[in-house]
């Protein structure tokens, strides 16, 4: 990729599993500013910006995975939030860009492989990753659709970065939902 994106202010949106949630739409990742490429999930199906635009039906599609997502576990997960906050705290903290996933849309003509930039500040819980490719495999299925996610932040505009456990009971409710 070659221009990495300005990160969206949080009144904007936010960070749900691999999605950042708005009420522009669900991204998968962070939205990305053009012209860097970037999947948004729409009730029709999923749409790639920038350079080689494209969009898809759910239907017509056979999978969408993404890859290469950052994953921690507990322990390091803490351990990475300790030594991120006392940096911060020495005033020795400098964000890192963010990591690059890879979203694969199989159609049937063959896979798009799309890069996206990782809105987790660090990484993402297991479970969490596990209830969002569970939530894409509903949308592919057609069991649900993004549309609930985009519904809730307009109801609900969280005004703080919500907690792991607390986008692990939002993506568990997309999933029971629909």
């Amino acid at each position: 990729m070659e221009a990495n994106p300005a990160l969206p202010s949080h009144n904007d949106g936010t960070t749900v599993g691999l999605f950042w949630v708005s009420a522009d739409g669900v991204y998968v990742g962070t939205p990305a500013t053009a012209p860097a490429p970037c999947v948004v999930l729409e009730a029709s199906g999923p749409r790639v910006t920038g350079p080689h635009a494209h969009d898809w039906a759910w239907s017509g599609l056979a999978g969408v995975e993404v890859t290469e997502v950052p994953v921690r576990s507990t322990v390091r997960r803490w351990t990475t939030h300790a030594v991120t906050f006392a940096a911060a705290a020495l005033d020795a903290w400098v964000p890192s860009s963010p990591t690059e996933m890879t979203v694969s849309i199989t159609t049937p003509e063959g896979t798009v492989l799309t890069p996206v930039h990782s809105s987790a500040a660090v990484a993402y819980s297991a479970l969490e990753v596990d209830l969002s490719r569970r939530l894409i495999g509903r949308f592919l299925r057609g069991t649900a659709t993004p549309a609930v996610m985009t519904e809730w932040w307009v109801r609900t505009r969280p005004t703080r970065i919500l907690r792991s456990r607390e986008r692990e009971a939002l993506l568990k409710a997309w999933l029971a939902s629909d």
